[in-house]
């Protein structure tokens, strides 16, 4: 069975969770909400239909829903060109892959988006696959997009190591039964991705390159 290397993009291996944040802010000041940042930036790796529902709740109109979502993209995208990778994300894939790790992708991006993050990471060829919004039912904090992330690596939960920044990745890696490693690249708190379920924490990428021989991929690799 192949070891697989699970991957969110969004303030993982890419610096665009700010971005996120506020061009949410902006869409919902044009749809004349006044949703504190912070509060958006806590949302920042639900999809968006949770997202929404999280910041406005369950007594919105959710018939404009979709007009927020659509704002939220066409502003986003506007960054498309500029996303910058962030330090040691691409060298990271391509010295797990050299150690034999199937890389795969699990991310509420999709279209457009996602062909820019994916050019942002530039690491195509080590890319074994893409669990994307469209692939899945719901997206995290339900295990679904890891589910699928390890049906495209083809490979089990005990032989894979998912990384995020968010408590959203924490807890569909552990509702997945898959090994949780947290970033804080993201911004969110060391504590609160362990106990979302984070097994160990890092800094960046660029750390956890740096450590890759003490990590939780190393500990596998030993183990056989």
């Amino acid at each position: 069975m192949a070891r697989a290397a699970l991957f969110d993009v969004d303030g993982t291996l890419v610096d665009t969770n700010h971005l996120h944040v506020t061009t949410w802010w902006e869409a919902f000041r044009q749809a004349g909400h006044d949703v504190a940042m912070h509060d958006i930036h806590r949302s920042i790796g639900l999809g968006s239909d949770d997202l929404v529902a999280r910041l406005l709740g369950e007594d919105r109109d959710r018939d404009k829903d979709e007009a927020l979502s659509a704002a939220h993209t066409t502003l986003y995208a506007t960054y498309f060109e500029r996303i910058p990778a962030l330090p040691g994300a691409r060298d990271l894939l391509r010295e797990l892959a050299g150690r034999e790790w199937r890389i795969v992708l699990a991310t509420s991006a999709g279209g457009a988006e996602l062909t820019a993050l994916r050019r942002a990471i530039d690491a195509d060829d080590v890319i074994a696959g893409v669990a994307s919004a469209d692939d899945v039912a719901e997206g995290k904090p339900a295990p679904d997009p890891v589910h699928r992330a390890l049906e495209l690596a083809k490979t089990d939960p005990a032989d894979a190591v998912f990384v995020g920044d968010t408590v959203w990745d924490m807890k569909a890696a552990r509702a997945a039964d898959v090994r949780a490693v947290g970033l804080l690249a993201g911004g969110i708190p060391r504590a609160d991705l362990e106990e979302a379920g984070a097994q160990v924490v890092y800094g960046d990428t660029a750390e956890l390159l740096s450590r890759l021989d003490t990590s939780l991929f190393a500990q596998m690799e030993r183990a056989g």
